[in-house]
């Protein structure tokens, strides 16, 4: 049993927060600019509350009023989480993510205001490499001086019982005791493709294109005929594009003879290993290696949702494939969420 509460700034679809939950925080409320996460978070983090906010427009006192929060709560965890293409290796529209490079240093004022026992940043490891420039270098240095005891790092997700490679950096303050707070890795080996997709797990074995309405979702992009040709000439189990380098009616044109780069594109998932890290896009074969390991097809909306650990009981409510895998492909892995929760609980509860 633990008092500790937190408020998951930038929630989108509710991975943090679900994770947080697993491991055995309350949480009191997601905040999100995007209305349309609101029925995902709501449907999935239970006594919660969704609120829809402008986290430039929103007010310190109002969220306080509104949830009823303290100032200097040892028990308080501050999250912030926020959308992170601007500092994304990923090549991105960077114009339209603009605004996003400046969230950091906002959701700072509600730090600085709160004063929270606990805070908690994840995001890609481009804002630490851009340190400077994303205000993190400003924000460590002010947590340290405010008497927080600073944990940052990069984190690979796969050590942390995510069935994917993933690296995100990873910021846990605390100010309750001195102790540093890391998350706590998995002592088994890692989990991978197998063993969290295929029939033996759940997933009948179904066509490109297929559509499933119901809540599990095990939806599948349809192929154009190349795309499908090139598919079915692929390796079965950690396939790639190299099958068709030379072909130059299924080679794309810039890749036509090239054996050295983006190979990664149009392959398949190897069995064996964990996926590749699950992008917004893992629907689309030429977005990544997003090819089934054995059957003839992207994965699905279900599949890249479990190599992000959700559970296959999440209910993920969009209106198209496209608003569902942005949701997925962008959150926080809950597992690797629960990890961070474990060892907050555990330093907290060793300092009461």
């Amino acid at each position: 049993m633990n008092n500790l509460k937190a408020v998951d700034f930038f929630c989108s679809g509710g991975g943090m927060s679900y994770g947080i939950q697993q491991s055995g925080i309350k949480v009191i409320a997601g905040i999100d600019f995007d209305e349309s996460c609101k029925e995902t978070y709501e449907a999935n983090i239970q006594g919660a509350e969704f609120i829809h906010a402008d986290v430039f427009e929103l007010g310190e006192i109002e969220l306080q009023e509104r949830l009823s929060l303290k100032k200097n709560d040892d028990d308080l965890i501050l999250i912030g989480c926020s959308p992170c293409q601007f500092w994304s290796i990923i090549n991105t529209d960077k114009k339209k993510s603009e605004k996003s490079k400046n969230l950091l240093i906002e959701f700072k004022r509600f730090v600085r205001y709160f004063n929270p026992g606990y805070v908690v940043v994840e995001n890609v490891p481009g804002v630490l490499r851009k340190k400077e420039e994303s205000g993190l270098e400003e924000f460590i240095k002010w947590l340290k001086e405010s008497n927080y005891k600073v944990h940052f790092d990069v984190h690979e997700v796969s050590e942390f019982g995510v069935p994917q490679h993933r690296k995100r950096f990873t910021l846990i303050a605390n100010r309750v005791n001195s102790q540093e707070i890391i998350p706590i890795p998995t002592e088994n080996k890692k989990v991978t493709v197998r063993d969290v997709l295929g029939e033996h797990n759940g997933f009948p074995k179904v066509s490109h294109g297929h559509k499933d309405n119901s809540d599990f979702l095990h939806s599948v992009a349809s192929l154009s005929e190349k795309n499908l040709m090139r598919v079915l000439i692929t390796p079965k189990n950690g396939g790639d594009r190299l099958a068709y380098a030379f072909n130059s009616a299924l080679a794309p044109p810039c890749h036509f003879g090239k054996t050295d780069s983006f190979r990664d594109i149009y392959g398949r998932m190897w069995w064996d290993r964990p996926s590749p890290t699950i992008t917004t896009k893992f629907f689309s074969i030429s977005n990544g290696r997003f090819g089934h390991p054995e059957e003839d097809r992207a994965i699905s909306l279900r599949e890249g949702a479990v190599l992000q650990s959700f559970p296959k009981t999440y209910k993920f409510k969009g209106t198209s494939t496209e608003k569902i895998a942005r949701m997925i492909g962008n959150a926080v892995p809950p597992k690797y969420a629960e990890a961070i929760g474990k060892a907050l609980v555990e330093k907290h509860t060793h300092a009461v």
